[in-house]
């Protein structure tokens, strides 16, 4: 079989973890669209791992119990290491609440591949943003266990990076994530 090393050297690249976390509506998929795009400018091979494409997916009979939480975010661990094992930069954006659960998927896929980036933007910057209503409905308790509402968001140890997003633009976060992943050994 061919190893990881074959197929990163196929490509011209290494394979990374790159793992947003943060609050619904704090730009961890916006950022991650944004470096998918440099990414591809650059010739370098990337996915994008989020909410749309994975529990419409390969998670779509899970609820959002705490169990079911768990087992979402092994899942995405489990899919990003596939990838990663495959020479693709992996960009995974979920609010993954807790260092638990970072630290679960971290563990699964190798921490010397994972890059945690916490997109710390402001509570009330991510509720002015919030087009879909959730945290409106989230407030109004149509919503029980609402991240950063009625239900906690641990601040991650130690990330990589860490990037506001109502005091940085979306050009400058690229800017950041982009010299993490290509800086990455």
């Amino acid at each position: 079989m061919l190893t990881r090393k074959d197929k990163e050297e196929l490509l011209g690249q290494r394979g990374v973890m790159i793992w947003f976390t943060g609050l619904s509506g704090s730009g961890k998929s916006t950022i991650a669209i944004a470096v998918e795009r440099e990414l591809h400018q650059r010739g370098l091979l990337c996915r994008i791992l989020d909410g749309d494409n994975i529990r419409s997916g390969i998670n779509n009979n899970l609820g959002f119990s705490e169990a079911d939480r768990v087992e979402n975010i092994r899942r995405i661990a489990e899919v990003g290491k596939l990838f990663i094992d495959t020479g693709i930069i992996t960009l995974a954006a979920f609010i993954s609440p807790n260092n638990a659960l970072r630290k679960m998927a971290a563990e699964i896929i190798d921490p010397r591949d994972f890059r945690e980036v916490y997109v710390s933007t402001p509570l009330a910057v991510c509720e002015q943003r919030d087009v879909k209503g959730l945290y409106a409905r989230a407030r109004r308790g149509e919503i029980k266990d609402f991240t950063g509402v009625s239900a906690p968001f641990e601040v991650p140890e130690h990330p990589a990076l860490t990037l506001d997003t109502s005091v940085l633009s979306l050009e400058k976060s690229v800017e950041q994530v982009l010299n993490l992943i290509l800086n990455s050994k």
